[in-house]
Order: C-alpha cells, then sequence, then structure tokens
C-alpha cells in the first residue's frame, strides 16, 4: 500500500493567514518560483515517489495508492459560481491538487486490469499545519475516507472521493 499525502500548500512567508495564502495564489500576483516549489512537493514528488514503488506494488496480492488530494482540486466544483471554495482556487496548491487527480487517472487508466488500485481521496477541510488549523474538521474525520479507500477489499480504480461520498474530477 502506498498512501501520498505529503503536500505543502505555499512555499512562501511562514505564518501566512489563510486568506493571505489565498490572495497570494491568484493567477495574476502569484510567485511563479512558489508555483514551481508547491508543484514540485504536490506533484511531482507523487509521481516519483509512485514510480519508484510501483516494481514492489506490482508484487502484492492487491495492492493500492491513495493519493490524498482536495475538493480544490476539482475542476467541476470550481467551474460552479456557487461553489462555497470556489475563491481559493489558485496556481498554487489548488492547481497542483487538479495536476494530482490527472496523475492519478493516469495512473488508474495504465493499471487497469493489474493487482493495483489506483484512487485520489479528499480528507475534507482539515484543521492541520497545511491550512494553519484553520479547518473544520478533525484529523480523525479527515482519515476516514483515506483509510476507508486503501482498506476496502474490493474496492474500486481511478475514482475521486471525498468525507461525504464521490467527488467529481
Amino acid at each position: 500500500m502506498l498512501v501520498n499525502n505529503a503536500a505543502i500548500a505555499h512555499a512562501g512567508e511562514r505564518g501566512r493567514s489563510l486568506e493571505e495564502m489565498l490572495q497570494s495564489n491568484r493567477a495574476s500576483v502569484a510567485s511563479l518560483d512558489e508555483v514551481r516549489t508547491v508543484f514540485e512537493t504536490n506533484v511531482f514528488g507523487v509521481l516519483a515517489v509512485t514510480q519508484a514503488m510501483l516494481p514492489l506494488l506490482r508484487e502484492a496480492p492487491a495492492a493500492r495508492i491513495v493519493n490524498i488530494g482536495s475538493g480544490v482540486g476539482s475542476l467541476t466544483l470550481n467551474s460552479d459560481p456557487t461553489w462555497e471554495y470556489r475563491t481559493g482556487y489558485g496556481v498554487t496548491y489548488a492547481a497542483s491538487k487538479t495536476a494530482l487527480n490527472a496523475i492519478t487517472l493516469s495512473f488508474a487508466i495504465e493499471l487497469e486490469g493489474t493487482n493495483i488500485k489506483v484512487n485520489v481521496v479528499s480528507p475534507g477541510f482539515t484543521k492541520t499545519a497545511l491550512n494553519n488549523f484553520a479547518g473544520t474538521d478533525s484529523i480523525e474525520e479527515g482519515a476516514r475516507e483515506p483509510v476507508r479507500v486503501a482498506l476496502e477489499e474490493d474496492g474500486p480504480t481511478g475514482t475521486f472521493s471525498g468525507p461525504s461520498g464521490p467527488l467529481p474530477w
């Protein structure tokens, strides 16, 4: 089993409020260095670790790859003007989670018919250092869906889900 949970929300000044982070993520003002740094961890890091672990996963009788994503990575949700978190869609964290969705789906398609199931899971808006503990859900609540997907005996592959069920890509 591989759970890709490492992520960073920004690479800028520490101690910024959630609102300050969101403002600096806007496409018109985002630092290209910060965008590159976030993508290096959240996208390229996941790709590199998954590629490195694939030989071992192929040997397992029922392997799982669970990528920890975010609802803010959903293009479908962000295209809805009424979605409550839409203003958080920026070119750093949220866009990196959109790219993670694409990588997840790419691996799921490539590995169809094998012993490896690949899914992406949003833990919800969980209180962690990633968001300066501004989240609304406990760590225990945030862990439920990733654990369920990782341990489900005959679960699907190529899905995107969160605490309330399936999420649109």
